[in-house]
């Protein structure tokens, strides 16, 4: 019941607490069918900032943590019953980072999510990588989705900052074992947010260390409905309302079509997105993915 009147009173605030700081009640409101909530604007960033701040409230964080302390996050004491807390404070840096900061500025923020995913992952005994057990075996033991999703999602980013000392660390290999238990254990989470990811990431990957553009194109093919270029991939159906996230054309588009220079196609698929509606289920990600749009068609307009 509590819930319920707290998503009547968020629904007539316009997805947000304009005045007071936010309880940790209303922050965790504010996570629904695995979306935050809140709006793509600044006071959107300001709301998710808040809600940050309420949910580390929630799990007792210390002012004095070093987030980017991956040893000291994992020492920090979580009841099991907060577990889902900590992966909403994981997927909260990750959207504070990606929606609302830039590089290089977001890698810390990435950090942070990424110490917090694997404390979620780690609070499970099973999951022992850092008590002498095998990471792929951790791995292939964990069943909390989100826990696995948001620590890769954030792992990747973070990543980015240095490539290669990534490669040389062995984090593809185990980012690519992550991404394969998503999709074994619920390949639509987040609306096909991991073939989304791995679509981005045997894109960007170092050439001499495994980039595979038509392995991009397999998995985008899970998102979009192209059969042009996705009928030979023998990628099978496309995931129940993937053109309803933007976010899975404006991938397409970034990791395939302009890599590829099909800058027409590039075109037509931007455009899909920034003519339609926002809608009311992904109101931060789709608004964020017209944004990301618009950015990526004055490349695509300087091709044509």
């Amino acid at each position: 019941m509590r819930r319920v009147l707290l998503l009547a009173m968020l629904g007539v605030l316009s997805f947000g607490v304009a005045a007071a700081t936010m309880t940790f009640d209303e922050a965790v409101s504010l996570f629904q069918n695995g979306q935050i909530m809140i709006e793509y604007s600044d006071a959107g960033k300001a709301e998710l900032e808040e809600i940050i701040d309420a949910l580390k409230t929630g799990l007792g964080v210390p002012a004095s943590l070093n987030e980017d302390d991956e040893a000291a996050v994992g020492a920090h004491p979580v009841p099991m019953e907060m577990k889902e807390v900590v992966n909403y404070l994981s997927q909260a840096y990750y959207t504070l980072a990606n929606v609302f900061m830039i590089e290089p500025e977001a890698y810390k923020t990435y950090r942070f999510g990424k110490h917090w995913g694997f404390k979620s992952l780690r609070m499970n005994p099973e999951f022992d990588d850092t008590r002498g057990g095998r990471f792929d075996a951790s791995v292939a033991r964990e069943t909390d989705i989100a826990a696995l999703y948001w620590t890769n999602a954030n792992w990747l980013r973070a990543s980015k900052e240095n490539k290669m000392a990534a490669v040389f660390a062995g984090v593809p290999a185990k980012t690519e074992m992550l991404t394969n238990r998503v999709l074994e254990l619920a390949p639509d989470y987040l609306i096909g947010g991991a073939y989304r990811s791995f679509g981005g990431y045997y894109e960007q990957l170092p050439s001499l260390f495994g980039r595979d553009i038509n392995k991009a194109l397999f998995y985008l093919c899970h998102v979009v409905d192209e059969p042009l270029f996705c009928a030979t991939c023998e990628a099978g159906d496309v995931v129940d309302g993937a053109d309803e996230y933007f976010e899975n054309r404006t991938f397409f588009a970034e990791f395939y079509l302009i890599p590829q220079k099909r800058w027409t196609d590039a075109a037509r698929v931007l455009q899909s997105v920034l003519d339609e509606p926002i809608g009311d289920l992904y109101p931060l990600m789709n608004a964020y993915a017209q944004a990301h749009a618009r950015t990526l068609m004055e490349e695509v307009q300087k091709n044509l």
